[in-house]
Parts: structure tokens; C-alpha cells; sequence
């Protein structure tokens, strides 16, 4: 991992030394754009021949990662490079896989079903959200099952990641808020998921094995990171400073949850987003407060650390500042707000307990009855609900 200003400079160098035929994925936009270009140019300055797909669409539709793989056939690449937010990194991934082994996205459903390595792979972020550039997930939309479905390997971590926060600066208040909103998700759910027995072999079983050291110290790291940089990076698109503890914060943040996971405020935005089509960020920090306060009677410790890491007084004050920020920033405070129909509750709460891995690694059990009682405050914005439980 290379992080600093100007380090996109580096790309050349790096990608020299793991390949001679770079596929490098984006979409449309930045495939337009001058310091894309530039980048290009130092890949073939350092003799490296390039081909560019800016064929990547929001949320990765399944056909687009199919028809990328196919269309690069003919030109061979041995490296594909990935540029821009979370859905190029993970169209990156994913186009990586099928070039390397062959058939669809499909196969690789689910956790460790990549049989092998992978070519090499660079992430190059433009945003600081997802932290695909730490992670060894890959997220596209299935329209036959009507939901977001996820590659989970150890081989998709990405060969080197350049996170260069001086490619963030043009980010526009609304997205550097969707995409900072959900990198501050992730440390929070990394840092509250269950924790397991550490036996011999759990990581061999589970792609997220839940809380530990490790990914507790990146996930308290991203949370400070987030709470002192992101409102002054959306007010301020400039502050070069909040940049850089942004995408410091997304990068530690998915350090954090591709080892631990994250719960039950990813499960319900599945089945949310799905029905919605709101941005991921947006569907899983509205969800936040709410399954913090569910969660609040068995991650009492945590909160407490949290309240140091943001500087509110004690647990009691975590919740109600989270939700205070993210309104700040923009963030629906509801799933009524989000355009969700109340009619859909139900079908939002059983699908949500279908993500078995994600409930899973919730701190506090969700059954379908109480999924229902979670969802509904969420739809109603009744916190006060969840507290008294």
C-alpha cells in the first residue's frame, strides 16, 4: 500500500514491474479526464503497453464484468490496474478473475470460491469509501436475483494500492459524503461484529472472522480518521489536510472489515438498495444509528471506546452524534426518507435475515421478529424504540 499526496506518480514504476500489457478498468468520465490521461502516459513512458475500459457502470451490473473480460481477450493483458471509486476497483477484481479462470461472475459467488491466484492487480482509488483497495471483496448487482452479490476471496486483495488523496480533491460534497459516510459504517461495524474463539483454522473457514486485535486497531484508527476529517472535507472540497484523513480513514476502515466483516446494517441495505436504487453509503448510515442502539446492550466496551475516539462523553453520547453527523452531511435519517414504500417491510426484514453471513457476524442475534421491529424503527426513525430493549 502507497498512500500520499502525488503517489499516483508512482503508478508507472509499480505497474513496470509487475507486468507488460496493463488492462486498465474505469468508466466513462474518468477515462476522459487529464490526470487519467497522464497516468496512461506513464505506463507506456515505463514500456508498458495499454489498453483502457471505461465500460464500468455504478454498482457493477453482473453482464458489464462478463463483456469487459471478453472484449480484453484479444489484447492479453497479464496486469489489470483499477481506476477510480469502488465500483471500478471492484470491476477490476472481478474482470481479473474470469481473465485469469475462465467463466462468469456467478462461479465465484460466496466466500473462497476463487480457486487460485489471480493476475496482478493495482487499485488506484479517486474516491475514499469503500476501501476496495484493502479488501478481499468484490460487490456487483445481479438482476436475477434482484440484489447486490459478493466475491469473497483473499486472492482479489489487490497487489499494491496507490491512495493518493490529491485525486479526491474534485469530489463533489454529496459524493465525498455517500462514499465518507459508508467508510465510517464499516469501521463501526468492523469494530462492534461478534468476536469469535480464535481456533486454529477459523480464517481458513471464513473469509470475515469477525472482531480481533488486528482489525479492532484499524477500525478505532478509521473511526477518528472519519469523525475529524469527513464533515470538513464536504464543507470544504479543498482542505487538503481532511482529504487525507478521509481517505486514510476509508483505506484503515476497510483494512478493518475485510478481516472482521461487517453485520447487520449491510444486510438490510441489500434488500433496501434493491428496491430503492439509493446509493449503497446512504442506505447503510441511515441504517446505522438504528442497529447501533439494537446492538448497544452487547457492545457497551466499544462504545466506550468510541466516545474517546470521537471526544463525546461517555457511550451514551455515541449514538446520538453519529446520527447528528451524518444529518449534517446529508444523510437520510430514515428508510422513509430513502423512498422505501411501507408496504416492503417485511419483504426487507426476511430478506435481510437471508444475508446469513452478515447476521451472522451481528453482535446481537436478529431474529425474524426482531429484524421486523428494526427495520420498522429505521422506516419510522423511532430510536427511542430500539434504546428500550
Amino acid at each position: 500500500m502507497i498512500f500520499g499526496s502525488g503517489q499516483r506518480d508512482a503508478l508507472g514504476k509499480v505497474a513496470a514491474q509487475l507486468g507488460r500489457r496493463a488492462l486498465v478498468v474505469t468508466d466513462e468520465r474518468l477515462a476522459a479526464d487529464a490526470t487519467f490521461q497522464a497516468m496512461v502516459a506513464q505506463l507506456k513512458a515505463e514500456g508498458v503497453s495499454v489498453r483502457v475500459d471505461g465500460s464500468t457502470l455504478p454498482e457493477v451490473p453482473v453482464e458489464t464484468a462478463i463483456a469487459s473480460a471478453e472484449a480484453a481477450r484479444d489484447f492479453a493483458p497479464d496486469l489489470v490496474i483499477g481506476v477510480g471509486g469502488g465500483s471500478c476497483l471492484d470491476m477490476a477484481k472481478c474482470v481479473a478473475v474470469l481473465l485469469t479462470h475462465g467463466g462468469t461472475p456467478q462461479d465465484y459467488y460466496g466466500e473462497f470460491m476463487v480457486p487460485g491466484p489471480v493476475m496482478p492487480l493495482i487499485a488506484v482509488p479517486t474516491t475514499a469509501g469503500t476501501g476496495s483497495e484493502a479488501t478481499p471483496v468484490a460487490v456487483l448487482s445481479d438482476s436475477e436475483r434482484q440484489l447486490k452479490v459478493g466475491i469473497s476471496s483473499p486472492h482479489i486483495i489487490p497487489t499494491v494500492s496507490i491512495c493518493d488523496p490529491d485525486l479526491t480533491l474534485t469530489c463533489p460534497p454529496a459524493l465525498t459524503a455517500i462514499a465518507g459516510a459508508d467508510a465510517l459504517t464499516h469501521a463501526i461495524e468492523a469494530f462492534t461484529a461478534i468476536r469469535r474463539d480464535p481456533v486454529p483454522g477459523l480464517a481458513q473457514e471464513r473469509v470475515f472472522v469477525g472482531k480481533n486485535a488486528t482489525s479492532d486497531h484499524f477500525a478505532l484508527t478509521a473511526i477518528g480518521l472519519l469523525w475529524h476529517g469527513l464533515e470538513a472535507a464536504c464543507t470544504d472540497g479543498t482542505d487538503a489536510q481532511a482529504r487525507a484523513k478521509v481517505m486514510m480513514g476509508a483505506m484503515t476502515a476497510g483494512l478493518a472489515f475485510g478481516v472482521a466483516g461487517t453485520a447487520a446494517a449491510h444486510a438490510i441495505q441489500y434488500p433496501v438498495g434493491a428496491l430503492t436504487h439509493t446509493a449503497h453509503g446512504q442506505g447503510v448510515a441511515c441504517l446505522m444509528p438504528y442497529v447501533l442502539a439494537w446492538n448497544a446492550p452487547r457492545i457497551e466496551a466499544e462504545l466506550d471506546q468510541i466516545a474517546g475516539a470521537i471526544g463525546v462523553s461517555n457511550r451514551d453520547a455515541v449514538i446520538p452524534a453519529i446520527a447528528a453527523l451524518f444529518g449534517r452531511i446529508g444523510i437520510p435519517r430514515t428508510l422513509q426518507d430513502l423512498g422505501l414504500a411501507e408496504d416492503k417491510l417485511d419483504w426487507v426484514a426476511e430478506q435481510s435475515c437471508g444475508i446469513a453471513r452478515l447476521i451472522q457476524n451481528n453482535p446481537r442475534p436478529l431474529p425474524l421478529e426482531d429484524m421486523r421491529r428494526l427495520v420498522g424503527a429505521a422506516y419510522h426513525g423511532k430510536l427511542d424504540v430500539l434504546e428500550t430493549n
